[in-house]
């Protein structure tokens, strides 16, 4: 006799199925950042001889390093003030820094971050186009530093020595990508019609994707990339080279708390040189691009102490400056961030009506 078994009776496989999945990224990265820190830096070096690097630090240079990471906390309010017209200091602080610490701390913390920036800005009077506007500017900006700095770094050690084969491909990917990255922005904000033609043919790609997935096909992309582009010309015209020096001010900061843990440590110019310091950063800060674990964690410490000793570096001085550049860039902002999230829950004296934010002259009626 041949059993038929209800709809409902596979049902909880589906469940099933999608918590899996949904468990499968987290506990890759735990093992990532668990194979860093308890198989490869053991290997690498003495983490007895990583403390007593450490502990040879006098206070001023304790001191020096903790007013670097400060500042480098302070540098991206500025890139959000300059793409978000009427936003203040303690506004950019209390979203930059509480954004950071979810991405630092949570996998696919990106996306949560992103909608905490939204629900922040909301809150404060700011409508989701400027939102909207400000982040894609300042995620592209940062993208074309991330981009930028290989082929700076190239070009600083093509004067300082001979580069290798490496280093010069390395340096020409970035150079196309980078100008790859710039022709497709100067195609977007050419025109109306090419703006509409780049959202048309995104919209194809988009809704091929979801057709795959049994879903329904997307529409009004050409009209967004349209209003996205007018409102990004307003922005650009006014500011884009305070855009640009901005970002550059927050990349270069992150990299100055990177050189003076290594000076301070005792890792030498003559064992590891600027340009190649710079180098090393500029490629790990690449790897930032690809979310493989929250903030980077054990990718970023795993490519900056194998490239710095690759260099010339001690291993165990260069294990002892990255483990402190990371503590005071990736640790720091995670209470940092959880004091400026309850700031935000608790105040009420910014709040403000949904769009009734302070306009200026680059900020239309319509936005």
């Amino acid at each position: 006799m041949t059993t038929v078994e209800s709809p409902g009776a596979t049902s909880p496989a589906r469940p099933r199925s999608r918590r899996w999945r949904r468990w499968l990224g987290p506990v890759l990265s735990l093992a990532l950042v668990a194979a860093v820190f308890a198989w490869f830096l053991p290997q690498f070096t003495s983490l007895s001889d990583v403390w007593t690097s450490v502990r040879a630090m006098t206070w001023v240079e304790v001191a020096v390093l903790l007013v670097a990471a400060l500042w480098n906390l302070a540098t991206y309010q500025f890139l959000m003030m300059t793409t978000t017209p009427g936003l203040t200091f303690g506004q950019a602080t209390v979203s930059t820094e509480t954004s950071t610490a979810v991405s630092n701390t949570v996998v696919g913390g990106a996306a949560i971050a992103l909608g905490l920036t939204y629900a922040m800005n909301s809150s404060w009077g700011f409508s989701r186009s400027r939102t909207s506007v400000s982040l894609l500017v300042s995620g592209l900006w940062n993208n074309f530093a991330k981009l930028g700095l290989p082929v700076l770094a190239l070009v600083l050690l093509a004067f300082a020595g001979t580069p290798t084969t490496g280093r010069i491909v390395a340096g020409l990917l970035g150079v196309v990508a980078l100008v790859a990255a710039v022709l497709a922005l100067g195609a977007l904000l050419r025109s109306e019609a090419a703006a509409a033609g780049i959202g048309t043919g995104a919209a194809r790609v988009a809704t091929a994707i979801r057709r795959v997935l049994g879903r329904g096909p997307v529409t009004g992309w050409d009209r967004a990339t349209t209003k996205f582009r007018g409102r990004t010309v307003l922005l650009l015209r006014a500011r884009w080279h305070w855009i640009t020096l901005t970002t550059l001010t927050s990349h270069l900061s992150l990299f100055l708390v990177l050189m003076l843990a290594l000076r301070f440590v005792g890792v030498g110019a003559d064992q590891v040189s600027l340009a190649e310091a710079l180098a090393v950063f500029a490629f790990a800060r690449l790897l930032t691009a690809i979310p493989f674990t929250p903030g980077g964690l054990g990718v970023i410490e795993l490519a900056l102490i194998t490239g710095l000793s690759t260099a010339g570096g001690p291993r165990a001085l260069v294990a002892a400056a990255v483990l402190v550049f990371r503590a005071l860039t990736f640790v720091l902002p995670i209470p940092v961030g959880l004091g400026t999230y309850v700031f935000w829950r608790r105040n009420r004296s910014w709040r403000r009506e949904p769009n009734a934010a302070p306009r200026t002259e680059l900020v239309p009626e319509a936005v």
